[in-house]
C-alpha cells in the first residue's frame, strides 16, 4: 500500500505534493500522478490517500477542505490507474462522498468510532481497515497506559470488528490495523511487533504501517528520510509475524523485502 498525503503537514512528506512556490498548501495534481505512477510501477497493489494529518500533535482538519484535499485525487487516480484507491479518513461525510467517488477501501485510524462512521461503509460494498489508537492525534503521545497492551489492542479490534459485522458490514470486508505509533511508547510498539502472530486469532487480515516512524528514529538514531533500511527490518518482521498489507512510502524498497520473504516462506 503505496502512501499519497495530500497534505502540508504530516510527518514525514508533509506538502511534498503541493504546489511549491505558493505561501499556503495547493495541491498538485502532476506531482500526486507521478508520485503514483512510481508506486503503480514499483509494485504497489494499494494506493492510501489521505487529507488529514494523524502525526502526534496533529490538529483535525475541517471536513469541507480534507474532502477538496482527496476528491480531486481519488477522481485522478481513478482515470489514470487499474489499482485499489484507499481513503484515509475517519470523516463519515468525506468517507461517503470518496465511497462515491469509487475508492475501495476506507482507511480509519478511529477505527469506525465516530458517529455515522459505520453507516457510511455498511450502506456500500467498499472494506473497511480498523486501526488501534489510545487517544487522539494532537495528544496520543503525551499520555498512554497498558497493563498488557497486546492483549488489550487485540480485545478492541475484536470488538470495533464485532460492532461492524452487526452493522451490515460482512467479516469478508474487514481489515485490522494494531496502530504502530499511535498512543504507543517505543517498548509498546515493539512488543506488538513482537507478538503479532497473536492477531491471526480473529481471522482478518492484517495491515501494518511502520514505515519510517518514531519507533524506528528512536532505536537508530536517524531522521524520518533516513528509516529505509528501519521500515524495511520492522517490515520483514511484521510479515514473519503474519501482516498480509504492508503501508509504506518506499514501495520499492519494502516490495523487495515482501519477495525476500515470500522466497523464504516458499522455501520452508
Amino acid at each position: 500500500m503505496g502512501i499519497l498525503n495530500v497534505t502540508p503537514d504530516s510527518f514525514s512528506d508533509g506538502s511534498e505534493l503541493g504546489i511549491s512556490h505558493t505561501s499556503t498548501f495547493e495541491l498538485d495534481l502532476d506531482k500526486v500522478l507521478r508520485r503514483a505512477e512510481f508506486m503503480v510501477q514499483e509494485g504497489a497493489a494499494f494506493l492510501d490517500v489521505g487529507g488529514e494529518s494523524t502525526r502526534p500533535g496533529a490538529g483535525e482538519v475541517e471536513v469541507a477542505e480534507e474532502l477538496d484535499r482527496v476528491i480531486p485525487v481519488i477522481d485522478a487516480l481513478r482515470e489514470n490507474f487499474d489499482t485499489c484507491i484507499s481513503i484515509d479518513t475517519s470523516a463519515p461525510e468525506v468517507m461517503e462522498e470518496a465511497i462515491k467517488h469509487g475508492v475501495h477501501l476506507v482507511n480509519d485510524i478511529r477505527a469506525m468510532t465516530r458517529n455515522g462512521a459505520i453507516d457510511a461503509v455498511a450502506a456500500s460494498d467498499v472494506a473497511v481497515c480498523l486501526m488501534h489508537m489510545q487517544g487522539q492525534p494532537r495528544t496520543m503521545q503525551e499520555e498512554y497506559f497498558y497493563d498488557d497492551v497486546v492483549a488489550e489492542v487485540l480485545q478492541f479490534l475484536d470488538e470495533r470488528s464485532s460492532a461492524c459485522s452487526a452493522a451490515g458490514i460482512g467479516k469478508e470486508r474487514i481489515l485490522i490495523d494494531p496502530g504502530f505509533g499511535f498512543g504507543k511508547s517505543v517498548s509498546h510498539n515493539f512488543k506488538l511487533l513482537r507478538h503479532l502472530d497473536r492477531f491471526s486469532s480473529l481471522q482478518l487480515p492484517v495491515l501494518i504501517g511502520v514505515s519510517r516512524k518514531s519507533m524506528l528514529g528512536e532505536i537508530t538514531g536517524r531522521d524520518v528520510k533516513e528509516r529505509v533500511a528501519a521500515s524495511v527490518s520492522a517490515t520483514t518482521l511484521a510479515l514473519q509475524g503474519g501482516a498480509n498489507i504492508v503501508r509504506a512510502h518506499d514501495v520499492a524498497a519494502t516490495m523487495d523485502a515482501i519477495r525476500v520473504h515470500c522466497a523464504y516462506k516458499n522455501e520452508t
